[in-house]
């Protein structure tokens, strides 16, 4: 099979390409960059006033499935990541039963790759069960297909047993990703702590709760020597922990979701639940710090932490609603407004969404070099768009920014030079 996209602007930070190029695919990998190729009888992609890139990666998804398919599954999943633009994503373990044996791995890449949209990664438990108690077969779970270790959604609390965790993660040179919060300074609070929730009255979660952990586990990452990955930092204390400990040479990396740098615990007024993740939408001060850490390079990745819930799951009183949001349809826009504001370079923009959560995660995707996979989303910078809750392809609709208007779109994605979404 041979398909030549032409015209486009090609964008490969990987290999620090900014130019109008054409694009050869044969069999599904990157044949040949150059201007003016010739078509010959090979099918034609026009991509004339369009940016074409290396597919985009989320390294932080949570596609619920097994056991959780009522708000997501790998096949509502990947369409809602094609839509997005997005050709691999990295799923959490924490679905029913939880990712921490090698039958469930095997069951996720089996279904990715029979029924999916898009390339599945799983990252599997450090702990049985997320218990914290027992760790995982991670060297038996890595052979498997698992490309890091988490127990997101909830935070190691055992700091001997994160220890253990990094040190057993570093004999095969895989990063732990930290869900940095203690618990016990959360307690059952619900929003970020701060004028609005005691204007609302709902018990606040202070950013210490945040901190304490990511300094923790930093310490813990700096003894050891391992790979240490921070998922969804959101305040200005933890990005400076994570700037001082890379000046001292600690091998971590960081990510930053959509909602923590664009919106504040304001849009929480209303009692509105699709504002309640954890961690919590957080003060101007944490925005702009995360905002800052985006652009000096301190945060390494744009991920979305996409949580879907059902309808019901969120229809309730703030307190005791799920935390999460959807957000695999919403990354490329958002993204690209840091560009429109000036935050962000669109080469670094398009970096900390492809090549950089692929170095992270050890995966070999991100790039447009030849040879490689031909995953590329060919995007509208310009386009705009209403997000509409029930047009979105998850299953779940539970959006923090529905009603936005949003600017920029893919219009194709294709995954091993096949089309898996082309907007109408």
């Amino acid at each position: 099979m041979k398909v030549l996209i032409k015209s486009g602007r090609v964008i490969d930070p990987a290999n620090s390409i900014d130019e109008k190029l054409d694009i050869l695919i044969l069999d599904g990998k990157i044949a040949e960059l150059a201007p003016n190729l010739d078509a010959g009888d090979t099918e034609v992609i026009n991509a004339a006033g369009l940016l074409v890139t290396p597919g985009l990666i989320d390294m932080h998804v949570h596609l619920r499935d097994p056991g959780l398919e009522y708000k997501e599954d790998i096949i509502t999943g990947t369409r809602a990541a094609a839509a997005g633009g997005v050709t691999s994503v990295a799923c959490m373990p924490n679905t029913s039963p939880v990712n921490d044996n090698l039958a469930i791995t095997q069951y996720i890449i089996n279904k990715a790759k029979e029924q999916g949209s898009a390339n599945v990664y799983p990252i599997g438990c450090i702990t049985k069960g997320l218990k914290g108690e027992i760790l995982s077969e991670m060297g038996t779970l890595k052979e498997g297909g698992c490309v890091a270790f988490s127990d997101d959604g909830l935070p190691v609390k055992d700091g001997e047993m994160m220890r253990r965790a990094l040190e057993y993660a570093s004999t095969f040179d895989a990063p732990i990703i930290s869900h940095a919060e203690d618990l016990s300074l959360v307690a059952g609070g619900c929003m970020n702590e701060g004028p609005v929730s005691t204007e609302l009255g709902l018990k606040g979660i202070p950013w210490v709760a945040e901190d304490a952990t990511t300094a923790r586990d930093i310490m813990l990452a700096e003894l050891t020597g391992a790979k240490l990955h921070i998922a969804h930092v959101s305040t200005k204390g933890s990005v400076e922990l994570v700037r001082q400990a890379k000046g001292r040479g600690v091998r971590l990396t960081c990510e930053a979701a959509p909602h923590h740098f664009i919106l504040t615990d304001e849009a929480v007024r209303g009692y509105n639940t699709n504002a309640k993740m954890n961690p919590p939408l957080r003060s101007a001060a944490d925005v702009a710090a995360v905002r800052a850490g985006l652009s000096n390079g301190t945060i390494d990745a744009i991920a979305t932490d996409h949580a879907p819930h059902h309808y019901d799951e969120k229809n309730v009183e703030f307190a005791i609603a799920m935390n999460g949001v959807v957000g695999l349809e919403t990354l490329l826009p958002l993204t690209l407004r840091l560009v429109g504001e000036k935050i962000l370079s669109l080469s670094q923009a398009i970096a900390l969404i492809t090549c950089r959560p692929a170095g992270i995660l050890g995966i070999d995707r991100g790039t447009l070099s030849v040879g490689a996979v031909a995953d590329i989303t060919l995007i509208n910078p310009n386009k705009e768009w209403l997000v509409e809750p029930d047009k979105l392809l998850s299953k779940s609709k539970n959006t923090a920014f529905a009603g936005q208007l949003m600017r920029g779109c893919a219009m194709k994605t294709l995954l091993a030079g096949k089309e898996v979404y082309s907007k109408s």
